[in-house]
This record gives C-alpha cells, structure tokens and sequence, in this order.
C-alpha cells in the first residue's frame, strides 16, 4: 500500500512557488549528503517554471551542487527544438541562466526535427532511461487529471509494458507528444505534485480520493507523495489536513 500522500497548501501560486523550491531544494542537498547523485524528473508548465525560476535563485548561496544532478523529463510536447512550447527549452533557460548544469546528466526528451517520428524518439528516449528510478518526480496535473502526457478516456492511459511512449490525438495541443508511462512515474520513489488554479481543485480531490479512471489518481511515489497547492486547488479538500 502507498504511504498516505503529504498535502502542502500555500495561500497563492507564489507562495506554492517559494515554499515547493525551498523543499525541494532542502531534499536535493540532503541526497546528495548521503553521496547520492539525485535523479529528478522535471515536469512543464506555468506553475512548474515559477518553481523553477526560485529554485534557481535560491541555488548560488546552498550547499547545492547543481552540477551533480540527472535531470530528466515526464514528458515532452513533440515539436521542433526550438520551438518556445516545448517544456525542455524555457527549463532549461530558467535553470542555466543562473548556474551550472552537466550536459551529460541532462537529459531532454527528442525533437520533432529529427529524423525520427515520436514513437521511434519514445524508443530512443526509453533505451537512455533504461531502469532508472526518479528520486523525485515533479509533475503537474490537469483540470481533466491528466498528469505528463497521460490523459484519461485515451490510449496512453492504458497499461503498458514500455517506459515511455509516443502520445498521438492528445486531447490537448499539440496532438503529438511524448511521455513516461504509469508504470514508468510509478517507479520514482518520491512523486510532488504541483497544482495551482480553481480549475484544478475538482480533479485534485478525485485524484486524493484514488480515482481510478485519472491518471492522478493512479500516479504514486513508492516512498512519498507530495501535494503542493494553492488554496484555489485545494478548496475542496475539506476532509484533509491541508495546512503549511
């Protein structure tokens, strides 16, 4: 049985911000304490690169090596590598312009400029993932509760044997995508949500309450379960300790 999640509830979008990079980054210090390189995957969106814009500045004056992290990504929309609607680009723009990254150990999923269509660039992407396991997974989640490129009422929410897939008539712009598994975020050892909006606060309840039929209510750590919200997103968690 998965451990009981953890709720993190900010008063606004900034305050879940500030509070998700300074716990984030007091787990990613604390890893590498333990001599651990931390693997982290990294998730897109509006709220997501607020987190990731204060986390970078926090990052200069910690005990952080940034160069001693393997960065990952849940999933990735399917277009051209500069394209400004990609997750991987305006991440790595925010995490780059204010330290160092290791290009090795930073790991974007394939483009849609290369020679390859999205289930071949899933293949690659899988082979490079290999049985990694995510210390902490950052994911966002949608009004719909589709969490990564997952999306419920859909083929890639059906049970797979593979890692990562080639995601094609997504509900949601752009239709091709690319994206871990459930089976592939079920792995990580710690999965943080980060849910900011009203919208959101419908599919956060269901998902808490283990809505089979939404991906979030499906994707778990082994370890731990982190939900950071605003109070928007978590106004229907009236059963729930949802206090900072």
């Amino acid at each position: 049985m998965a451990p009981q999640p953890i709720i993190r509830r900010s008063v606004d979008a900034a305050a879940l911000a500030d509070n998700a990079s300074h716990g984030l980054l007091d787990r990613l210090v604390a890893l590498q304490a333990g001599h651990r390189v931390p693997h982290l995957c990294l998730t897109g969106g509006r709220i997501a690169n607020r987190v990731y814009g204060s986390l970078a500045a926090l990052v200069p004056n910690s005990a952080l090596d940034p160069t001693r992290l393997e960065l990952w990504w849940g999933d990735e929309r399917f277009l051209p590598t500069d394209d400004p609607d990609r997750n991987a680009g305006p991440t790595l723009g925010i995490l780059a312009g204010e330290f160092p990254l290791t290009a090795s150990r930073t790991h974007p999923m394939p483009a849609a400029d290369g020679v390859l269509d999205n289930a071949a660039s899933a293949a690659t992407y899988a082979k490079e993932l290999g049985d990694t396991a995510f210390d902490i997974c950052l994911l966002g989640m949608g009004p719909d509760g589709h969490v990564a490129s997952i999306f419920p009422d859909h083929p890639s929410f059906e049970h797979s044997t593979q890692t990562v897939i080639g995601v094609n008539d997504a509900p949601k712009p752009p239709a091709q995508r690319i994206s871990l598994t459930v089976e592939a975020l079920n792995r990580s050892r710690e999965v943080w949500y980060l849910v900011s909006g009203a919208d959101k606060a419908p599919a956060v309840a269901r998902a808490l309450e283990g809505d089979p039929t939404i991906p979030g209510g499906v994707v778990r750590g082994r370890e731990r379960t982190i939900w950071w919200l605003d109070q928007a997103a978590a106004a229907k968690l009236a059963s729930f300790d949802c206090s900072w």
